[in-house]
């Protein structure tokens, strides 16, 4: 029993000593945390490297919010590197983590759009004696994998009857839908693969009677 009792003893005091030192470290490191923003899709999967010069430290991504927490750094002067595909690299720099303090960020990390690395959709609409329809609404909607459609965004067509939309390269497919006052909607699906230029053309349909 008293074997038993001394184990149990030895047990809790190396318990305690790992808490204590995991308390210290917490105390001696500190973080960095803020939220990211962008131009088009969602702010989710963004790869957040942390460096000191050109070496990495610490790595994370955000979640669906955008948002990222990295900690245990220790306390001095790091870089952020910001990444992912079809958006431009952001980079942030000289950015101070004190000893136990977590470092925010804030919301203002915006991230542009790569333009060499995205899918564009160039569309002209047209009419039936072929001439370019100005001013018909233009709706874009993702095709999901069960046959639903889930609405992305809108465009008004030019003066020259065109339209243009933005989209990551990611493989997936689309359906645009043109709608003109007095007449049909009419729509067309297309398919994006990669970073490229996807041309469409949109036929107004006859007028209703």
């Amino acid at each position: 029993m008293i074997a038993l009792m001394n184990k149990c003893i030895q047990l809790l005091l190396v318990l305690l000593l790992a808490s204590a030192a995991v308390f210290a470290q917490s105390r001696a490191t500190g973080g960095l945390k803020g939220k990211v923003r962008v131009e088009t899709g969602a702010p989710s999967g963004v790869s957040v490297s942390v460096r000191q010069g050109e070496r990495e430290v610490a790595r994370g991504v955000t979640d669906k919010k955008g948002e990222f927490l990295i900690s245990g750094l220790a306390p001095g002067r790091y870089g952020v590197t910001l990444r992912k595909t079809g958006l431009s690299v952001g980079t942030i720099e000289d950015i101070e983590v004190k000893s136990g303090k977590t470092r925010s960020l804030g919301d203002r990390l915006v991230m542009s759009i790569d333009e060499g690395s995205i899918a564009f959709i160039r569309g002209s609409v047209f009419n039936q004696e072929d001439r370019s329809v100005p001013n018909v609404r233009i709706e874009l909607a993702k095709i999901e994998d069960d046959g639903t459609l889930r609405k992305i965004d809108g465009r008004v067509t030019n003066e020259i009857g065109a339209f243009v939309f933005r989209l990551t390269p990611d493989a997936a497919k689309y359906r645009l839908t043109a709608k003109a006052n007095g007449a049909e909607p009419v729509s067309k699906d297309i398919e994006i693969d990669g970073a490229a230029v996807y041309r469409v053309a949109l036929s107004i349909k006859s007028e209703k009677k």
